[in-house]
């Protein structure tokens, strides 16, 4: 790499360092109230546990529930307003303070403090905001299990939304990985919620598993750090991190030691793991057997965005790392594509929503790789509220239409009556993630597609190739599910849960225990059945709660574009990023990317790409708008226009003619196929070889040795069995043997 092409881009870092807040400048100490934020939910999680241990049969876990995070969200609201654009550590109490010597790096100091900034404040605005509204749309829909159940699940709710606020505001690395490991055991509880479902708990034991490989990469990453910069606290590490960038800001790569770039790597398994990203994201789908506001908590804004959290606040650590940043660029990209190609292929709309997470985190990941850190953060901010609102629109008709997701079962859901709002919601959740123009999604997802083409990195330019490829898919994708589900003729099949007792409570007919006489003259007759599947099935419109979380979370959809057009640099968001400690310049608006660390630049490059020739800022707008619309009117054509049925659509016709690739993206390019013939598979046979080697040599040795004695008492036992007559018979016998001896002897 010839170092002296990066040195004027790295020249710029200086300047923006004094911008930033994260670089410079003292701590301050944080009031005492911020670890309220913390404490509340851990607080809604016991009183939820004594509201089962007294049989509480009432929606009060819900209410406690929401109030608990209510006022979390109203103080980091408090939070953001006071500390936001500064740095302070709040230390509630000292937690490890362990010391072996008095030389540096022979004491471990780990309290359980929080570190604020700018980054802290905008995560915890949007996960408690979010985990409140989705608390209240719980109420409702798993109101058919009150009681222990209904207790249990927001014991669980409330013990994720604590541990997520330990992941985010710890002020050290061991905070964070008690909140990291908290936020896994907690989504294996409320994916398996359903219990006595196996495919529930089949997929709350993949998530459990999987996320392990990232966890144990994120201990190691953790334990390296201490042994190489002698503390786990942000403060100190970052302090200790600034000489090397110094160094690569010299041109002199050689001065950073290896140990210091293999950290981040390791950082990065993890983020993988946490955020599903290549090879480790096959957990995500399958979570979508929890409860849909377990779908929309852990997809939207909390545990899926933490490895992005991770790597956005240790982000001073990646920049001394040679080819940490260009890894998270290469799987990001490639992320997004596989999982656009997956979704395109799939009829169940919750499972292409949490295809369209995997590929959406692509994005986020893309962007921190692509040194806009401030567009991955906002796309961060953006797709928490719209893939909210569309998780919780796909759950809607899910408890409505008796557990029925197969958008080939259902159509013209948004006219029928009581479901305006859903329709509506889900029509402003599409318009965002299809990044149609001034929307939320279509305004972050540019700031990352633009400085992929700006950052000059190892074939950066072919992986802004790939995202905008993806940016077609997924609009695509996208009103497939809108064009089939929520207009056209009006047509519905129920779920499977029409006929047994299901996981949302309806009797045998899907809808609640008043009659379908009450509910047609509730809800009038909102379409038909389609023959021979439940014609007495009247679909259920969902209740206030319901409808009021999805108004809020459409109209945050579409008020998240408004930071955009607030402030410098690209907005509100972006502006919070630059004084954080995932600060670089310009992130996003028009001029070079930042800190450019080692390998990012092509020898002899430039340091700003070009799009068609024209600044990728500036024509970014035309060129995704434009491949946005395509998708959406391909969409159109083959899944609207014409379609008079629910199961049929002009993408029937084009199905043959891809020959086996269409069922390939069916099954998910047999990926899960794959992992089971190349790990689970041989782990199965070894670990059967080493128990047979176990139970017969390891065990077999054990017990021939415990087996000799036994068998040589029962041999002896006969001859002591209290025969007076064969005692004197056996020492006649011996003294014979003894005298034939001594005379053989003698002669």
């Amino acid at each position: 790499m010839n170092s002296g092409s990066i040195i004027p881009v790295l020249n710029l870092l200086a300047a923006g360092a004094e911008e930033g807040h994260a670089s410079a400048g003292p701590v301050a100490h944080g009031p005492w109230w911020v670890a309220l934020i913390v404490v509340l939910p851990m607080l809604g999680a016991m009183l939820c546990g004594a509201a089962a241990a007294l049989k509480v049969r009432s929606k009060l876990p819900a209410f406690l529930t929401v109030g608990l995070l209510g006022a979390s969200c109203a103080l980091a609201v408090s939070m953001y307003l006071e500390l936001a654009g500064g740095r302070s550590i709040t230390v509630s109490y000292r937690w490890i303070d362990f010391a072996w010597g008095t030389g540096e790096g022979q004491r471990l100091v780990a309290n359980f403090g929080f570190y604020i900034d700018s980054l802290t404040c905008l995560w915890m605005l949007f996960v408690t905001g979010l985990a409140t509204l989705i608390a209240l749309y719980a109420s409702e829909y798993m109101s058919h299990d009150q009681g222990v159940g209904y207790c249990r699940f927001f014991a669980a709710f409330n013990l994720f939304v604590f541990s997520m606020a330990c992941l985010v505001m710890g002020d050290n690395l061991l905070l964070l990985y008690l909140g990291w490991e908290g936020v896994g055991l907690c989504s294996y509880l409320l994916i398996g919620y359903f219990y006595k479902r196996p495919a529930a708990v089949a997929a709350a034991k993949k998530a459990f598993i999987v996320n392990r490989i990232g966890d144990l990469a994120l201990a190691l990453g953790t334990m390296l750090a201490f042994v190489h910069f002698g503390s786990v606290e942000y403060a100190v590490i970052f302090a200790k991190a600034q000489p090397y960038i110094e160094a690569i800001k010299s041109g002199h790569l050689d001065q950073v030691p290896f140990v210091v770039q293999v950290i981040p790597l390791l950082f990065m398994v993890g983020a993988f793991g946490k955020s599903a990203q290549l090879p480790l994201y096959v957990w995500l789908p399958d979570a979508m057997e929890g409860p849909t506001p377990v779908s929309a908590l852990i997809h939207a804004a909390t545990m899926v965005t933490a490895g992005v959290y991770l790597i956005a606040r240790t982000y001073p650590i990646f920049l001394c790392s040679e080819y940490a940043l260009p890894v998270v660029a290469w799987v990001g990209a490639l992320t997004a594509l596989l999982a656009a190609t997956i979704g395109m292929a799939q009829f169940d709309i919750k499972r292409i929503m949490a295809y369209s997470t995997v590929s959406q985190l692509g994005y986020m990941f893309a962007g921190l790789a692509f040194l806009s850190s401030a567009g991955a953060a906002y796309h961060v901010f953006t797709h928490a509220f719209f893939k909210a609102t569309l998780f919780l629109c796909c759950g809607a008709v899910m408890h409505g239409f008796a557990g029925q997701l197969d958008l080939r079962k259902l159509s013209g859901v948004a006219f029928m009556k009581g479901w305006g709002i859903v329709g509506l919601a889900m029509l402003i959740g599409c318009l965002n993630l299809a990044g149609v123009p001034f929307t939320a999604g279509f305004f972050s997802k540019d700031m990352i597609l633009a400085e992929s083409f700006v950052t000059m990195g190892p074939g950066y330019q072919v992986l802004g190739w790939v995202l905008l490829l993806t940016a077609g898919l997924t609009a695509y994708y996208t009103f497939r599910v809108f064009f089939r589900v929520f207009v056209g003729p009006k047509t519905f099949e129920p779920g499977d849960e029409l006929h047994a007792h299901d996981d949302h409570g309806h009797d045998a007919h899907g809808h609640d225990s008043r009659g379908d006489a009450h509910a047609e003259a509730e809800h009038g007759p909102a379409g038909h059945a389609a023959p021979g599947h439940g014609h007495d099935f009247h679909p259920h419109a969902p209740g206030w709660a319901i409808n009021l979380v999805l108004l809020i979370l459409a109209a945050a959809s579409i008020a998240a574009a408004l930071p955009y057009f607030m402030g410098e640099h690209g907005g509100w968001v972006p502006k919070l990023v630059h004084e954080s400690s995932a600060t670089t310049i310009s992130d996003g608006h028009g001029s070079t990317a930042a800190f450019l660390a080692s390998g990012l630049h092509e020898p002899g490059a430039s340091a700003h790409g070009t799009l068609f020739g024209q600044d990728p800022h500036k024509i970014m707008y035309y060129v995704s708008g434009a491949i946005g619309a395509v998708g959406i009117a391909i969409a159109f054509v083959l899944h609207y226009a014409g379609r008079k049925t629910a199961g049929t659509s002009r993408a029937d016709a084009l199905v043959p003619a891809l020959g086996p690739v269409a069922g390939w993206a069916r099954r998910k390019w047999l990926v899960d196929e794959l992992y089971d013939a190349l790990v689970r598979t041989p782990l199965w046979v070894l670990s059967h070889v080493f128990h047979l080697i176990d139970k017969l040599l390891i065990d077999g040795l054990v017990n021939l040795f415990g087996w000799l004695p036994r068998a040589a008492a029962q041999r002896l036992r006969p001859t002591q069995g209290g025969d007076l007559h064969g005692y004197a018979a056996g020492m006649a016998v011996g003294l014979g043997a003894v005298l034939i001896l001594v005379w053989m002897l003698i002669l």
